[in-house]
């Protein structure tokens, strides 16, 4: 499972329902949708009524090797589109299930953003679990459907954080999705971490950026 230099098609399931309210994730994906290798996926954006294309969704999975959620974490989930995606797109007999194998060796994981600070997100703090732990049904999500769950990229402490530091995320996300795209990831070694955006420099391959 660990990197082998081959390039993957990287697809971004974007799910914020009050984009014009976050500083935070405009910034993280301007930019992603001129990627080469990368798809951007705006559920709000295509979907406003939440009526689901599932055939469309379901191409698009097939299409591609890694898949990102990305949204903010709303009471310890996902928003409500990516709830309706999941049902009605990840079908038994397709997704999972005996013959369900259309997703079997992909890649999964969150790009997630808290307003509360990171300490929040750990046994002693005040939400008494870590931001792994409170993924736990997203993991079996992706183990159920045979893929391969990957640490999260996680955003803490978004309501007050200033401006250079979002510009710090913003670039290494984007130096995580170009690594992911070129296949220089450890992917072995991602699925153990707690967050991705802790352990970039060991993680990517020829990495001389940190």
């Amino acid at each position: 499972m660990m990197n082998d230099n081959t390039n993957h098609r990287v697809l971004i399931q974007f799910a914020h329902p009050a984009l014009q309210n976050s500083r935070v994730n405009r910034r993280l994906i301007s930019g992603v949708e001129s990627m080469a290798g990368v798809t951007f996926n705006d559920l709000y954006e295509r979907y406003p009524t939440l009526y689901i294309d599932v055939e469309r969704e379901q191409e698009l999975l097939t299409q591609h090797d890694i898949v990102i959620l990305h949204h903010p974490f709303y009471w310890y989930s996902t928003p409500a589109i990516l709830k309706e995606w999941q049902d009605l797109v990840l079908q038994h007999g397709w997704a999972y299930g005996r013959q369900g194998r259309a997703l079997e060796g992909k890649f999964l994981f969150n790009v997630i953003s808290t307003g509360g600070p990171r300490q929040a997100y750990t046994t002693e703090g005040r939400n008494h679990f870590t931001l792994r732990q409170l993924l736990a049904p997203l993991e079996q999500t992706a183990t159920l459907c045979r893929m391969h769950y990957l640490a999260p990229f996680a955003v803490h402490g978004t309501h007050l954080m200033p401006a250079e530091q979002i510009e710090l995320y913003t670039r290494d996300y984007h130096h995580l999705l170009q690594a992911l795209v070129e296949g220089r990831v450890d992917l072995d070694r991602a699925a153990e971490v707690e967050r991705l955006n802790d352990h970039l420099a060991q993680l990517i391959q020829d990495d001389h950026v940190r």
